[in-house]
């Protein structure tokens, strides 16, 4: 039996993109890892105490949504792996919902404490929220853009616009590698993105399973983040922002009071999805 609500109804009906955003409480909450599953806890021990707390934060928000589509409780859905389109290892695959079955299609990205989830239905997708402050953009960038991005990049006229197309290059290509299931084992500078371009753009990425091409595009973050996302390219419905503590206005948060959940501070960045840790 596969599992339909309305919430889920209709992001099948549209054939949308539901993008989340939210972000990690400061403390380790019961709450949350109340709804964690034994593999998830596991990963909350070995991390350091900031990381775990938003490594936990973001798994829990990651459940209460998939509850909201799916019709069941949080703690009951099983998630796991589709094996590595290339190595066919189990363990570093796109996520996917193994219980209850839906159809129900997802990615996560985290940058320190700031969270981004993309959520379709009967289709492949990815996500990447990055922080500008947390990547050597000099020595990164001879890495892992083409001639042609990097060329773009260096004619920008300030560094702040150096930075921002940086950080479309970057954003967009891990939203399209991790919706292809390889994620950071991709050769990112045989990508080409199209920074120059505003988007949406249609991106080739050929794996041995899945689509070869994607439609890619910008997504507002907050001041001091990036991100981006990855859609088969056939898909043509709208791609909706939600809010997640607007939403699920019950659940605890660093500071009530605060205003913009999206508003920067110091953190690490880390990557939910396909070969990552």
């Amino acid at each position: 039996m596969t599992a339909e609500t309305a919430e889920l109804e209709r992001l099948r009906a549209e054939d949308a993109v539901h993008i989340w955003r939210g972000r990690a409480p400061d403390v380790l909450l019961a709450e949350d890892i109340a709804l964690l599953s034994a593999a998830e806890l596991d990963v909350v021990r070995r991390r350091s105490q900031q990381a775990a707390v938003r490594y936990a934060g973001a798994h829990a928000a990651l459940r209460r949504i998939l509850a909201r589509y799916l019709g069941v409780p949080p703690e009951s859905i099983r998630l796991g792996r589709q094996p590595c389109p290339r190595c066919e290892h189990p363990d570093h695959g796109r996520p996917r919902i193994d219980w209850p079955p839906s159809g129900l299609d997802f990615n996560l990205s985290r940058s320190g404490g700031h969270w981004l989830l993309a959520v379709v239905a009967d289709q492949q997708v990815g996500a990447d929220i990055e922080d500008g402050r947390a990547v050597d953009v000099q020595g990164a960038s001879t890495i892992v853009l083409t001639d042609d991005e990097l060329a773009h990049m260096r004619a920008q006229p300030t560094e702040e616009l150096r930075l921002d197309a940086f950080f479309r290059c970057w954003t967009r290509k891990e939203a399209v590698v991790k919706a292809s299931g390889v994620g950071i084992v991709a050769d990112l500078s045989a990508l080409d993105v199209r920074p120059a371009d505003d988007g949406p753009v249609r991106v080739t990425h050929v794996e041995p399973n899945g689509p070869d091409t994607w439609t890619v595009q910008n997504l507002p973050a907050g001041p001091g983040l990036f991100a981006a996302l990855a859609r088969e390219a056939g898909s043509t419905g709208p791609v909706l922002l939600r809010d997640y503590r607007q939403e699920f206005p019950n659940q605890p948060y660093a500071d009530a009071t605060d205003d913009d959940p999206y508003d920067p501070a110091l953190h690490d960045t880390e990557m939910e999805g396909a070969h990552a840790t």
